[in-house]
């Protein structure tokens, strides 16, 4: 991770024992999951998508749509809850989305999403717990 602190701070050990192994691999170490294969993809529910590391409330059900991706895309996230930074890995330059509470990665934002802002966050469902409304 970056030398950014974040108000939500754990050692390695510590997110280790939180998070799965996948979501350490996603979240800790900017991985991505396989497309299609949370079930939050098809979560249609009213409620808040919240981070796994720190229980940051992130998305709300009502800006989830269908991107075809195979990951939950919104089109904006709850207001200071995500911070961005450039993403020069894999031979490109994207834009990854991290959590602003704990630094963990979510996944990156497009400019290729619908009205009103013309944003897709593809975000990995392994990041990101459901509460219903």
């Amino acid at each position: 991770m970056d030398t950014h602190t974040y108000p939500v701070t754990r050692t390695d050990a510590e997110w280790r024992a939180l998070l799965t192994p996948e979501q350490y691999q996603v979240m800790r170490q900017h991985g991505t999951e396989r497309p299609g294969s949370c079930a939050l993809l098809y979560e249609k529910r009213p409620g808040t998508f919240k981070c796994v590391g720190c229980d940051q409330p992130l998305f709300e059900a009502t800006l989830k749509f269908e991107s075809g991706t195979g990951w939950p895309s919104f089109n904006d996230p709850v207001p200071g809850s995500v911070e961005t930074t450039e993403d020069r890995s894999y031979g490109m330059v994207r834009t990854e989305v991290h959590c602003a509470t704990c630094g963990s990665h979510l996944g990156h934002v497009f400019p290729d999403g619908p009205p009103p802002t013309g944003l897709r966050y593809c975000i990995n469902g392994v990041a990101l717990e459901f509460e219903p409304a």
